[in-house]
């Protein structure tokens, strides 16, 4: 067993499972993190995905009693969400990943996300039409879904967007983040499927205990976050991780433009 190569996946399952359901890019850590580790090559693109799977058990798991009772609302919705950025992401996905995963395109992705944020937030007294997420229509479903295309452009945040874009469509913050994390098992689970197909050959058996170890610690840190969230969405609005956003964007942008953090190729 390599255990450097198991150190790599326990910290970058841990960022995974940390960031995946808040509203600050788990991918766009990912792909910084990864750049400091020098885990950054094809193999690791697709080890970053793959893991995705460990937070998205987390949801399962923590709503098992809707994801095993049949509840054909929920299913109808969830597929109407998940299209959209499917299709796109099939259609663009090379193009992507050529020219966005590196340093640059993410912090600057950070610091607007961030900016989206403050504004979405600037109005807390808007209309609030869908109190539950399980009294959200086809309709809403759809527009959700469109939001969560942005998060195509990594650092913006696949949970940001929906939340954020929900919260903007008329849902009520905790009913936007709940559908947040029930979107992200049909998208997750995809993405992790299809990157893995389709890189197949960069993979081997000795690959097996790092993802094992990533797939593990997403799980249980994606776990305590869910939990956390919840509460902390009842009574707290998104601000803080907007800030934090931005500040952690600008913080990439300087250190690279100075040479004082090397972020790999995106900073030259």
């Amino acid at each position: 067993m390599n255990i450097a190569l198991v150190v790599k996946a326990l910290i970058l399952g841990i960022v995974e499972g940390l960031t995946e359901f808040l509203p600050i890019s788990s991918t766009g850590h990912l792909i910084l993190v990864g750049e400091l580790l020098d885990a950054s090559d094809e193999r690791w693109n697709v080890f970053n995905i793959v893991i995705q799977t460990g937070a998205m058990l987390a949801v399962v798991s923590e709503y098992r009693g809707r994801f095993f009772t049949i509840d054909l609302k929920l299913y109808r919705n969830l597929i109407v969400a998940f299209m959209p950025a499917a299709t796109l992401g099939l259609v663009f996905s090379n193009l992507i990943k050529q020219h966005l995963f590196h340093a640059v395109p993410v912090a600057l992705a950070f610091i607007l996300g961030g900016v989206v944020i403050l504004l979405a937030e600037r109005n807390p007294g808007r209309n609030v039409r869908v109190e539950a997420a399980s009294d959200m229509t086809c309709l809403d479903a759809l527009k959700v879904g469109i939001a969560q295309c942005f998060a195509l452009i990594p650092g913006t945040s696949r949970s940001g967007a929906t939340i954020i874009g929900g919260m903007l469509f008329g849902l009520s913050r905790k009913a936007a983040t709940e559908f947040s994390f029930f979107l992200a098992v049909p998208t997750l689970v995809a993405a992790g499927l299809y990157d893995l197909w389709k890189n197949r050959a960069l993979l081997s058996v000795a690959d097996l205990p790092a993802f094992g170890v990533g797939l593990v610690v997403a799980f249980v840190s994606a776990f305590v976050v869910i939990r956390w969230l919840i509460r902390y969405v009842a009574t707290h609005d998104f601000k803080p991780f907007a800030w934090y956003r931005i500040g952690f964007g600008i913080v990439v942008l300087v250190t690279g433009y100075f040479g004082w953090v090397d972020w790999g190729a995106a900073s030259g």
